[in-house]
């Protein structure tokens, strides 16, 4: 017979018999939880289940059929003395050997000579006997086996305990076994069974609460098999860890230049640096700075690789490269593609390449088909740079990967939290702090400064290098305390802009034409572009049948930067246009083909600045993404908006190379007193013209639909301001006299004293 014995911590569970202070056995209730508890629970579930039994519910009562079996091999004599029970074991379990036998005959002898004091007739004795005998062959013959051995077997029930199965429990840890019962419903059932607690103790620690909700051994079980499958991603293990940042000044460059050799000594380790420098310490020896790192980590033998801005997608080939399949689960899809990792010779930096892989892939949180995108990224990129990091590497070397720009997207913050974790100094350099960085990770060490310096790239030795004066540094620091939520802006201080069409009243139309955008309603600067109010509508008809002040009304609108188009068609279907025989070549996917369309020879607007080319082709495919115009989409109308946007008159390619979107904005009126109807051309040039952010005027006195038929929805306002005229002539507005005009209010108010 095993002694019960009290536990002085939970390791003591797991401690060899010859190891325990008194080497009895432990059989403990637990009530309550803590992150102890847990931990113990999930560390003895694997050892029950590996050398014991784990009860979830219920112990199944023996049915007929066992009943029947156990009739059969030994009848059903029954008699309460202890060489019965060992003869009987002896012939029912004959795995056991006689020391254990006589463990359990002696505690299967007290447990029913303590039923038959407490007045059981010797029918019922019998009938707990064969109970006990059948649920020690079915449910713990594996258990009473190894009974007696250093590695004391475990039993871990999950529930309430009946009466019978306590008794069958207590027998089995009086005959050498580890209990643990796991009550979450509190003890209040165990005690009607055994209220001195005779039979077990409570477990008593810092900290305990009630179970959580939902808490059971099947979400045990779950941790444990998950744990189990991540063991198997990795495969063998590195003998080598990273060391990042604990061993750095926090000096920045000065961290990076440190020798790897002598950061740290520390067996079983690699030092390695993960940093973010935002802002410039001084502006003024920023980029000298930066050169005189390259030329150290040069000199003292250092492989390193430089990435200014975006790091390069992956081309069509390398994505081809890597070998893939069709995944419906994360750890298949990792275990799958970390194959692709076979292309060092060292087995040490592969088992490190794997591990890295395996770890911020499972930290990652997304959509299974975007999160293999991304691994392949990783892949491809890994492959890309792996002999300017890598080669001929042995420990502790350690290479230096500087990202020149904050990280844009996913796929480079991944990129660089797994290179962080492999023997690579990782070092992102952020001048410019209005450039912002998306990578987060626990690792990452900041240095922060407040200079701001927009940088190109990385200066290198063997190219020019551009450096501010302090005076040139000082006038930026005034124009962004004078230009910065201020009101005042800079020349052309801003290279992206976004329209918003106004809804106004006729008259408004006239205090809002020549007003500097940023006085008028829904202006604003926000992350670097300016929401641009502009006016864009219709004028059906003539105020009071009055022809003479009806043209002077537009005369007053005819300001030095209006084009004024008198007659329909502006830009005839016939004209020619030296785009269309390209445009098609222009457009895949519904995505414009940007860097085919600049490099183009007969590209016409790469002489604009670089910021309104890029202006333009976003407005061109806005216009395709909504359809402005009928039949994009359908009928190949999109290849000639293509053409025609890319084929504009040469005196509006100079309004909008001059517009500045902070000040006066271009305009266009349109006159047709005709009974033609716009041409399609027409109709994409003032589409694109809107978004371009121009004001645009149609006066129609016929009221005539001669507008609208190319238009897809409602793109402009229509104002009604009275009866319809035909056939009328239209003058020349810029060189109309207004000397026959009727006289206005404005003119009897400031024209009075002349």
């Amino acid at each position: 017979m095993s002694e019960r014995r009290r536990i002085r911590s939970l390791d003591d569970y797991f401690l060899e018999l010859n190891g325990r202070q008194d080497q009895g056995v432990y059989f403990y209730r637990i009530n309550g939880y803590s992150e102890e508890i847990r931990r113990f629970i999930k560390r003895y579930y694997d050892a029950a289940r590996k050398s014991g039994a784990v009860i979830e519910g219920k112990i199944p009562n023996p049915d007929e059929k066992n009943l029947a079996y156990y009739g059969e091999i030994m009848g059903m004599d029954f008699r309460l003395e202890p060489d019965f029970f060992t003869g009987s074991l002896k012939k029912w379990l004959p795995r056991m050997d006689g020391r254990q036998r006589q463990s359990v005959a002696a505690a299967v002898y007290d447990s029913l000579v303590s039923m038959q004091k407490a007045g059981k007739t010797e029918n019922m004795l019998k009938n707990a006997y064969i109970k006990f005998m059948c649920w020690l062959y079915y449910k713990f013959e594996r258990v009473v086996s190894r009974l007696g051995a250093d590695q004391v077997p475990k039993i871990l029930y999950e529930g309430t305990v009946s009466s019978y199965e306590l008794m069958l429990i207590s027998i089995l840890s009086g005959a050498g076994c580890d209990v643990v019962l796991l009550q979450y419903g509190g003890d209040q059932g165990y005690r009607k069974l055994d209220p001195g607690s005779a039979l077990s103790d409570e477990l008593k620690t810092d900290g305990m609460q009630a179970f959580p909700p939902g808490f059971c051994l099947k979400q045990i079980r779950e941790e444990l098999q998950e744990e189990a499958d991540q063991e198997r991603l990795y495969g063998a293990r590195p003998s080598v860890g990273n060391c990042t940042n604990a061993w750095i000044s926090g000096k920045g460059l000065d961290d990076i230049r440190t020798e790897p050799s002598v950061r740290g000594s520390g067996p079983g380790f690699f030092y390695n640096c993960f940093l973010r420098i935002n802002g410039a310490e001084d502006r003024l020896t920023y980029a000298g700075a930066l050169i005189r790192l390259r030329q150290e980590l040069k000199s003292a033998g250092r492989r390193g690789v430089v990435v200014n801005g975006e790091i390069p997608r992956p081309a069509p080939e390398e994505i081809a490269g890597v070998k893939r399949g069709n995944y419906t689960r994360k750890d298949q899809m990792i275990r799958d593609l970390a194959g692709n990792i076979r292309f060092v010779s060292d087995p040490e930096l592969q088992r490190l390449l794997n591990r890295a892989f395996v770890d911020v892939m499972l930290a990652e949180d997304d959509n299974l088909n975007r999160l293999t995108g991304r691994a392949v990224y990783l892949l491809c990129w890994l492959k890309r740079y792996l002999s300017g990091l890598f080669s001929g590497w042995r420990m502790p070397e350690a290479g230096c990967f500087i990202h020149m720009g904050g990280c844009r997207n996913k796929n480079e913050a991944l990129f660089l939290r797994f290179l962080a974790r492999l023997p690579v100094d990782v070092l992102i350099l952020c001048p410019d702090l209005n450039e912002k960085c998306c990578l987060e990770d626990p690792l990452l060490y900041e240095v922060n400064y407040s200079e701001s310096l927009p940088m190109e790239g990385y200066p290198q030795e063997d190219a020019p290098v551009r450096m501010g004066t302090a005076a040139y540094h000082a006038e930026r620091d005034l124009d962004a305390l004078m230009y910065q939520d201020s009101g005042m802006y800079r020349n052309r201080q801003y290279g992206k802009a976004n329209v918003i069409s106004l809804q106004t009243m006729y008259e408004e139309i006239r205090l809002l034409w020549d007003q500097e955008l940023k006085y008028r309603p829904g202006f604003d600067t926000v992350g670097g572009a300016v929401s641009v109010p502009v006016i864009f509508a219709k004028v059906s008809g003539v105020k009071d049948g009055a022809v003479g002040p009806y043209w002077a009304s537009v005369k007053e609108l005819a300001t030095e930067d209006t084009l004024v188009i008198r007659s329909a068609p502006y830009i005839p279907e016939a004209a020619p246009n030296p785009m269309k025989a390209f445009s098609a070549g222009f457009l895949k996917n519904g995505r414009l083909q940007r860097d085919k369309i600049k490099n183009h020879p007969n590209y016409p607007y790469g002489i604009l600045r670089e910021d309104m080319q890029d202006f333009m082709l976003d407005k061109l495919q806005i216009m395709i993404d909504r359809k402005l115009i009928r039949g994009t989409g359908e009928n190949g109308t999109e290849y000639l908006v293509i053409a025609q946007v890319l084929n504009l008159p040469k005196n509006i390619v100079r309004m909008i190379q001059k517009f500045d979107f902070t000040r006066k904005n271009p305009k266009l009126i349109y006159i047709n007193a005709s009974e033609r109807i716009l041409s399609l051309e027409d109709s994409i040039l003032t589409a694109f013209l809107n978004l371009a952010g121009f004001d645009i005027l149609f006066f129609v006195p016929t009221g005539y639909q001669s507008i609208e038929k190319h238009f897809n929805g409602r793109l402009m306002e229509e104002h009604q301001i009275g009866e319809y005229l035909y056939d009328l002539q239209v003058p020349d507005i810029k060189g109309l006299s207004l000397s026959g005009a009727r006289t206005t209010w404005r003119d009897k108010i400031f024209k009075r004293g002349n």
